[in-house]
């Protein structure tokens, strides 16, 4: 049952997120915007940007894995991060225990160190998320403040975190937590709990000390930065966000695509197929802070989100290839 809602909530989640996506927007007139509309070289301009994120990432993780003294090569954990994105196309989730599985097993290394080593690669993707969401809210909060007030929804939510009784709910939950915790600490829950913090803290607490650290930090920046640009890229394909790139107070487009790249990143969170639904909801959201109608919103979602696929679907090929020729020299060995 564990495993079947592990595949069956993704799935749910993606056709729920489509069908409000399909009531939300006329899609005649989003596929007008995408066959008409498009300079389709910027969009593979994105693709291309893309790869060099996921081979900087199996750069970053190599640092990791040298520390630990896991030895393999840059190829084979490159091709684990490709075969990895393209699995989670399908089995969201799946594809980190793949690749760690992969990297396992062509190394000879322990499964559980090679699960801690990703452990802590995601942790470190987590705190960019997070740095990255509290910088937008200082930079973009006024522009996110005005687009929210002016919906109902939008100013309940603005309403609700000025209230008082928000922040009381919030001392006394954590101070019910404190007791709670003070009370019940060596019970066997929490004792597991504890090791499991303690675990995955020692992992991104290994970052800092390993060597290389430096590296493994500019090489979470190109990762990022890759997925920004690769975004920011896309903005030029259309008419009306490179707009946004060229109207004064816009930065040159970048505040904008910051606001839909971070809110995008958060939407890459909620388990489903390769981020279709939660994704492109997310980017209609960012769009439409800088007004940007619902069908040009989907219309720019649906084609970035379909080159990226496109391109994971490539890669993926090219692992199955790669790694089908190279198993016999590893068998070998």
């Amino acid at each position: 049952m564990k495993k079947a809602l592990q595949y069956i909530i993704p799935v749910l989640l993606s056709v729920l997120l489509l069908w409000y996506l399909f009531k939300k927007v006329n899609f005649k007139d989003a596929m007008d915007i995408v066959s008409h509309g498009v300079d389709y070289w910027w969009i593979l301009a994105a693709m291309g940007i893309s790869v060099f994120s996921h081979i900087f990432r199996a750069m970053r993780w190599h640092i990791q894995l040298d520390a630990l003294n896991v030895k393999t090569t840059l190829m084979e954990l490159t091709c684990s991060v490709f075969g990895c994105y393209a699995i989670n196309l399908v089995l969201p989730r799946v594809g980190e225990i793949w690749r760690c599985t992969f990297v396992a097993s062509r190394s000879k290394a322990h499964f559980t160190t090679v699960v801690g080593s990703m452990m802590a690669e995601r942790l470190m993707d987590t705190v960019t998320v997070l740095a990255l969401t509290l910088f937008t809210f200082v930079v973009a909060g006024q522009a996110l403040m005005s687009f929210m007030e002016k919906f109902p929804v939008g100013a309940d939510i603005v309403n609700f975190l000025y209230s008082p009784w928000l922040w009381v709910c919030i001392v006394v939950g954590i101070l019910i937590a404190w007791w709670t915790l003070k009370r019940y600490w060596n019970t066997p829950l929490l004792v597991r709990l504890r090791k499991w913090s303690s675990e995955i803290w020692n992992g991104f607490y290994a970052v800092v000390k390993m060597p290389g650290k430096w590296k493994f930090l500019m090489l979470s920046f190109a990762i990022w930065g890759c997925y920004y640009f690769q975004l920011y890229v896309a903005f030029y394909a259309f008419d009306f966000t490179r707009a946004l790139c060229f109207e004064n107070g816009m930065a040159f487009g970048l505040l904008p695509c910051l606001v839909t790249f971070v809110l995008s990143s958060i939407g890459m969170a909620v388990p489903s197929n390769g981020g279709l639904g939660p994704w492109n909801i997310a980017v209609m959201f960012g769009l439409a802070v800088y007004g940007i109608p619902d069908v040009e919103g989907a219309a720019f979602s649906i084609l970035q989100w379909s080159g990226q696929t496109v391109m994971l679907i490539i890669l993926g090929i090219f692992t199955a290839v790669w790694t089908g020729v190279t198993s016999r020299a590893v068998m070998k060995k």
